[in-house]
């Protein structure tokens, strides 16, 4: 049998010769984006600003790699290493002090030592690809200020955009704060800041670690340990069989990934800031305090079967009432487009308060998609918008309803989500669709996302590429068609996977060999518009771009 160590290591330990990170050829390339970034930069905030000893855990690496032996191949902890080491790059390239900048660097890049026969390198190799570009503008001291002149576009690869998009985030957060508080965060990643280091000699064995790491086991979660203790409250056997019956088949009903969902969100509609800690640590001080023992079965009776209900209903669109249900479970669908599920409690408080009037639903949905949506297009990181929908449930415990203030998009708020609208749209992925789908439904008068298609893509109609002998390089010239490319006027919804072939077709023949259906006609109505033009100029484009926000402006009250 292999030999397996599993260790809680401290940062600067994870950062030292006792590694030599590589990242083999066959893993994916670095991912993140700015708000993973973002995020792993304000998880750490948060903790320096708690004043406590407790450690800080950054999570786990998976490594090939043999005792007493630096090298390491990782097989888990890429993306999280990755971002790290350009963090660390941003404050040694920030700091003043040239003691403390030299000391970011050797966590950075091991120096050479003579006496213990090191030679000076770098502690994380990326994949071969992305190597050279990491170690020339992000390892080297003094490389990032380089990195955040470059042109995003004349970079080769995903993951060298990420890794400037990130040291740019990173950097706008960082160069805000004071020398001290910078020097307190590196302080506080060098003493107290851990991640649990898996290695293992053997590549088979370490995929197998990683693979049951990331596994959906049958442990026990932090649910089953509060359902121990509510039905354990209960001193009456009947009551105590009745409510176990409730709780499970509340569970039953959402599955157990959904339910352990919905206690997340109950933690969030009773407290109403974001977590601090694990749900396991703090539900119990932040909900169950407030039922336990004496109203063990009021929780069952009157939060969770109600509040499993509720999310139920939100998860799959199926609210019932005798009038209106169909406007209330279109804004469901709308809301499920969003790439996060912070705005579920809300939409939980305000079923579980206002079940019985659809009416109030639909307007307070109309908000609260309007609210998500500007987020979500805005690319709003998950700290602000987690506590932009708290103080919204603080408004709404205050009993402002319908008329709660963080429900308003203030004037920036408005004009950055226009901005964002009349940009170059389809180079934003997650929300390009989501527009599009919207803007779609709008022109069409329809309720709520309404086709059942096993594929939905987003393509544009002047390609991406035309050919040097292509029409399309007769009706736009290099400017309209480095401007108008990727922005809204120009995109369209397909039912079918992207074809390479097609995308380049005149758009006489792109009309009829690629944006109608086999009946003949496109089943979008935003794709059906283009149908009935002519010819695609650029004054076509700027009227229909012109068209289509303002679409969007109307319904977002922009």
């Amino acid at each position: 049998m292999q030999k397996l160590e599993a260790h809680e290591m401290p940062l600067h330990k994870v950062f030292s010769s006792d590694y030599d990170f590589t990242i083999p050829n066959y893993q994916r390339p670095y991912a993140w984006q700015e708000e993973q970034a973002v995020q792993l930069l304000t998880d750490l905030a948060e903790a320096l600003e708690r004043e406590t000893d407790e450690p800080y855990f950054l999570g786990s690496l998976v490594l090939v790699k043999t005792s007493g032996q630096p090298n390491a191949d990782v097989i888990d902890g890429q993306q999280r290493l990755t971002t790290l080491t350009i963090l660390l790059s941003v404050l040694r390239d920030l700091t003043a002090s040239a003691e403390l900048r030299d000391a970011l660097h050797r966590l950075v890049n091991q120096p050479g030592d003579l006496i213990l026969g090191l030679k000076p390198k770098p502690r994380l190799r990326p994949r071969e690809r992305d190597r050279e570009f990491f170690l020339k503008y992000v390892q080297t001291s003094g490389s990032t200020e380089a990195l955040l002149a470059l042109d995003r576009s004349s970079l080769p690869t995903d993951s060298q955009r990420a890794m400037k998009d990130n040291a740019s985030a990173l950097h706008r957060e960082l160069v805000q704060w004071s020398e001290e508080r910078r020097l307190g965060l590196v302080r506080m990643l060098g003493e107290r800041t851990f991640l649990v280091v898996v290695a293992t000699p053997d590549l088979d064995s370490a995929h197998r670690i990683f693979s049951v790491m990331n596994s959906r086991g049958l442990d026990l979660s932090p649910t089953d340990i509060f359902k121990s203790q509510v039905i354990g409250a209960l001193e009456d056997k009947h009551v105590s069989e009745e409510s176990a019956r409730k709780w499970e088949d509340a569970e039953e009903a959402l599955g157990r990934d959904g339910f352990a969902d919905l206690f997340l969100h109950l933690r969030m509609i009773y407290e109403k800031r974001r977590a601090e800690r694990e749900l396991l640590k703090e539900f119990p001080a932040q909900v169950l305090d407030k039922y336990l023992p004496e109203r063990a079965e009021v929780f069952v009776n009157d939060v969770v079967v109600p509040y499993a209900e509720a999310y139920a209903q939100i998860r799959d669109a199926r609210y019932e009432a005798s009038a209106g249900a169909e406007k209330v479970n279109a804004w469901f669908k709308r809301l499920q487009e969003v790439d996060n599920n912070d705005w579920r409690p809300v939409a939980l408080w305000a079923l579980r308060n206002h079940e019985d009037d659809p009416v109030w639903l639909d307007r307070f949905l109309k908000a609260l998609e309007r609210l998500s949506a500007s987020m979500f297009v805005r690319r709003v990181y998950t700290t602000p918008r987690v506590t932009r929908y708290a103080e919204l449930l603080r408004q709404l415990d205050r009993g402002q309803g319908l008329d709660s203030p963080a429900f308003e998009l203030s004037e920036p708020e408005k004009a950055e989500t226009r901005a964002r609208l009349e940009g170059e749209l389809y180079l934003v992925g997650k929300i390009r669709k989501y527009v599009l789908l919207r803007v779609d439904e709008l022109l069409s008068q329809a309720q709520g996302v309404k086709y059942d298609l096993p594929l939905i893509t987003v393509e544009h109609v002047l390609p991406q590429n035309p050919k040097s002998d292509s029409s399309w390089t007769e009706l736009f010239d290099e400017g309209q068609r480095k401007y108008w490319t990727h922005r809204l006027g120009n995109l369209v919804l397909l039912n079918r996977a992207k074809n390479s072939a097609a995308q380049n077709y005149n758009f006489t023949t792109k009309k009829a060999k690629y944006f109608t259906g086999r009946s003949g006609a496109a089943p979008f109505a935003l794709t059906s518009q283009v149908l009935h033009h002519e010819d695609w100029t650029p004054e076509v484009l700027a009227t229909r771009q012109r068209q289509l926000t303002e679409l969007l402006a109307r319904e977002w009250s922009l």
